[in-house]
C-alpha cells in the first residue's frame, strides 16, 4: 500500500510528477513553482508566518491552488521570472489567493502598498511626530529612500499630504505597467489613497 504524502501546511498536496529540488552542478536548488508555493501556503496556515506577518490572518487559498501541478500550470503562464506573487493589486481589500485574483508583479510595485501599521505607532500612515519641534512631519518612501513632504501643525494635515502623495507615486507604476490588469488595479488603489482624507477621522 503507498503510503499517503503529508499534506503542506495542512492543505498543500505535494503531486510534482518531478523532482522538486534536483541537484544542478552538484547543488541542490528548489523548484521556483514549489518555492512560490510553499510560500504562499505558509502566509495563508502557517500560524509562526501570520505571527510575524499579521495582515495575512484569515487569508485563504483556493481548493484548485492546493495542488501544487496546478498553480504550476498557472504560474508557469504568468510573467514570474524576477517577480513576486502578489494578491492586492488585482483586488482590493482581498484575502484569497488564486487564479482570479493573483498576478505577479515587482518588488517595488508589492512594496507600494505595505502598510506596515505595527511599525508606525500612534500615527497614520506617512506621519510621525518631531518631538523637539512639536510639529508632525509627512514622508514618503521612493525608489527605497524618504521623502520629506512638509511639517504640519496636525497628523490629519500631514497624512493628507501623505496621501496626495502616495496616489500620485502609485499612478506613475500604474502608468508603467504594460499588464491591463495591474495598470487597472494600481489606479484602483491610486484613487483610494487621493479619497482617503474626505473619509477619515484623524485626531
Amino acid at each position: 500500500m503507498m503510503k499517503k504524502k503529508k499534506l503542506v501546511c495542512g492543505f498543500g498536496v505535494n503531486d510534482a510528477d518531478y523532482s522538486i529540488a534536483p541537484r544542478v552542478n552538484g547543488k541542490q536548488q528548489l523548484c521556483p513553482f514549489y518555492t512560490t508555493w510553499t510560500n504562499m501556503l505558509k502566509r495563508c496556515y502557517y500560524p509562526i508566518e501570520q505571527t510575524k506577518k499579521p495582515t495575512y490572518i484569515d487569508c485563504s487559498v483556493v481548493s484548485e491552488w492546493h495542488s501544487l501541478m496546478a498553480f504550476k500550470r498557472w504560474m508557469e503562464t504568468q510573467d514570474w521570472r524576477g517577480n513576486e506573487l502578489d494578491k492586492d493589486v488585482l483586488c482590493l481589500g482581498n484575502k484569497i489567493y488564486g487564479p482570479d485574483t493573483c498576478c505577479f508583479v515587482s518588488h517595488a510595485v508589492n512594496s507600494l502598498l505595505t502598510d506596515r501599521e505595527a511599525a508606525r505607532g500612534n500615527y497614520p500612515q506617512g506621519v510621525y511626530l518631531d518631538k523637539q519641534r512639536q510639529k508632525f512631519h509627512a514622508q514618503i518612501k521612493i525608489n527605497g529612500s524618504a521623502k520629506h513632504l512638509g511639517r504640519f501643525t496636525s497628523p490629519k494635515d500631514a497624512h493628507n499630504a501623505y496621501c496626495k502623495a502616495k496616489s500620485e507615486y502609485i499612478a506613475q507604476h500604474a502608468l508603467a505597467q504594460s499588464d491591463p490588469r495591474i495598470r487597472s488595479g494600481l489606479l484602483k488603489h491610486a484613487k483610494i489613497f487621493l479619497d482617503k482624507p474626505e473619509k477619515e477621522e484623524i485626531t
